[in-house]
């Protein structure tokens, strides 16, 4: 019996050091026949040199322009589907993984054909005991959370376990998921854009599960990390763009919206939150866009 080919998808903007270091982990990983696909949006930082000459068995794509996180990615996961991927693995260039993360993920993963998607448990690069997301889910409202976050990993999650929606930084997806219901849907950009995928892999009857033996460290979400205006602008207009594409109950819309008109106007009148008029345009806009229907990249 042949072993699953695993096709490992990179996506780097100006992070050569972080590129190269997640790259060094996925070259000792254990897990057999893996190829390494690295997506290189135009940068100007040498990480397309940096690559090719630390990783000559590594595919570098370069590309012509920025569709975000989603359609950036998807040129990816085509490429790999192409290659014969059976297993699709999106990283984030900031992770770092265990030498038996893969391998991890793909045993689970291959123990029941109804598992389409796999997640690892993801830690805090610099809290190396502290859960970031062990698997995500969603509130009766619809409100996307980790689960475990900022958790000491005292071994709560020691077994497969299902989830409702895998971390963008790591998530693990098989090849019949993406041939049966597509890509991820670059109407998003960035954010929500992973926690849609899941949400559409999971009511096309496919599992979502977390290999705990499975570990990623990741830079990119400290526990004092303070988003610019613009993750304010997409978490609000993709949000709401979820609610909308999924269909998700008519209360749990009216929630979301009553939260967001709700913090509009506390930053626009209660004096404390002066410093968040920059996240309150940002937001306005989001929720402008999104009845407007103007999807994809925030207009400059």
């Amino acid at each position: 019996m042949s072993l699953p080919l695993v096709a490992c998808v990179v996506l780097n903007s100006n992070r050569r050091e972080d590129t190269l270091e997640c790259l060094a982990s996925l070259e000792a990983g254990t897990c057999p026949n893996v190829r390494i696909i690295v997506l290189d949006c135009q940068s100007t930082d040498g990480s397309p040199d940096a690559v090719r000459a630390r990783f000559p068995g590594v595919e570098l794509i370069e590309l012509e322009e920025n569709r975000g996180y989603a359609g950036n990615n998807n040129v990816g996961i085509q490429r790999a589907l192409d290659t014969g991927a059976d297993w699709v693995c999106v990283l984030n260039e900031d992770v770092v993984l265990d030498p038996h993360c893969l391998e991890a993920m793909v045993q689970v993963g291959e123990s029941d054909p109804r598992i389409g998607v796999v997640g690892p448990i993801v830690y805090h690069h610099d809290e190396p005991g502290v859960i970031q997301s062990a698997g995500g889910g969603l509130t009766r409202w619809w409100e996307g959370f980790h689960w475990g976050q900022n958790e000491l990993d005292r071994g709560q999650f020691a077994a497969p376990r299902d989830v409702q929606w895998i971390s963008g930084c790591a998530i693990l997806v098989r090849r019949a998921v993406i041939e049966a219901i597509g890509g991820i849907d670059e109407r998003f950009f960035i954010y929500w854009e992973e926690t849609e995928w899941c949400v559409r892999a999971g009511r096309a009857g496919w599992r979502l599960v977390v290999a705990p033996a499975a570990r990623v460290w990741h830079k990119g979400v400290q526990r004092d990390y303070r988003p610019k205006p613009s993750v304010t602008y997409y978490s609000t207009r993709n949000r709401l763009l979820m609610l909308s594409i999924q269909h998700a109950p008519f209360p749990a819309k009216v929630v979301a919206w009553a939260q967001i008109l709700r913090t509009l106007a506390s930053w626009s009148i209660r004096p404390k939150w002066r410093q968040k008029r920059d996240h309150r345009d940002a937001m306005w806009r989001g929720l402008v866009d999104f009845a407007r229907g103007r999807t994809g990249r925030m207009p400059a």
